[in-house]
């Protein structure tokens, strides 16, 4: 089997990331980007997605969060798009719903080189501790973009936000796992033979 790995570093004068991505291995699961909340969500992403992650990235967290927060997005889906590229096919769809007490979340991907987003949520609290629970649009934005993947991420509802956030995570998590299981194969599945690309759009 082909390696199904990469690092990737991303230096701006807003953000500074190196992220390391490994989609045959569960450890290790390293993350360090001065926002807590944030880290926890990727931990639960990448256990309950089954692959090993290292990111640590810097920021204008004296600004907001917003700009790393984005990008470690666009860094994550960049690394997935690559590990495709180079290893061969995919099954292509996953899907996952997860419940965490109170709440209720779901994610579906089509892994298909057409990105699409769709993004749903009402949380009852804006913020987790410190961090604005509105970002978490731009990550999955950012990574939905750079991945070129359809992810349809839906909190479906919940009484607390964390709670919702995190259900949310591990979905997308369980769905990518789906997803990106390796296939033996000449060819992608799809009917036309092939798997395109679109114009980025989201919807939320």
């Amino acid at each position: 089997m082909k390696p199904r790995s990469t690092t990737i570093e991303r230096n701006t004068s807003e953000t500074q990331i190196k992220l390391s991505l490994d989609l045959s291995s569960q450890e290790p699961i390293e993350i360090d980007l001065g926002v807590p909340f944030f880290e926890h969500m990727l931990h639960a992403l990448a256990f309950h997605g089954g692959f090993s992650l290292a990111v640590r990235g810097r920021g204008d967290l004296e600004v907001d969060p917003h700009h790393l927060v984005e990008d470690v997005g666009l860094v994550l889906g960049s690394a997935f798009a690559r590990i495709v590229e180079e290893s061969g096919h995919i099954a292509r769809f996953g899907h996952a719903v997860i419940a965490m007490d109170d709440a209720l979340s779901e994610a579906t991907i089509d892994a298909c080189g057409r990105p699409y987003l769709v993004y749903e949520a009402t949380y009852p609290q804006t913020r987790s501790g410190a961090f604005d629970m509105s970002l978490i649009r731009e990550f999955l934005w950012g990574f939905a973009g750079s991945a070129r993947i359809n992810l349809h991420a839906v909190c479906r509802y919940g009484e607390n936000s964390h709670h919702m956030a995190e259900a949310l995570f591990k979905a997308v998590g369980k769905s990518l796992k789906e997803a990106y299981r390796p296939i033996e194969g000449g060819a992608p599945l799809s009917t036309k033979g092939s798997l395109g690309q679109s114009q980025y759009h989201r919807k939320d």
